[in-house]
C-alpha cells in the first residue's frame, strides 16, 4: 500500500489528515481499528487477485490435465482469503 492510500484510508475511517502540523495527534481507539479494518480489507483484496491472475496464468503453462484442478486450488485459495474478512 501506497501512502497516500493510507491516507486516504485514514480519512474514510473519519481521520482528520493534516498535513501543515508537525505533531501526531492522538486518535481515538475506534478511528484506529477502523482504519486498520480498510488497511487489511484493500490487502486481503490484493492477495486474492494475485490468486485470480495467477488462476489466469495456468492457462498458459500447464498440461490439459493439470488445469482444472489448478484453477480450483486459485479459485478456493482467492475465496477464503476473502471470506477472512466476513469472519
Amino acid at each position: 500500500m501506497t501512502q497516500d492510500e493510507i491516507i486516504e484510508m485514514a480519512r474514510q475511517a473519519g481521520l482528520h489528515v493534516a498535513s501543515d502540523v508537525n505533531w501526531m495527534p492522538v486518535i481515538g481507539l475506534d478511528y484506529a481499528k477502523r482504519l486498520i479494518e480498510l488497511a487489511a480489507a484493500k490487502e486481503r483484496e490484493a492477495c486474492a487477485k494475485v490468486c485470480e491472475t495467477a488462476r489466469e496464468a495456468i492457462w498458459e503453462y500447464h498440461e490439459e490435465h493439470l488445469k482444472a484442478a489448478a484453477c480450483n486450488v486459485c479459485t478456493n485459495i482467492a475465496q477464503a482469503i476473502r471470506a477472512r474478512g466476513q469472519a
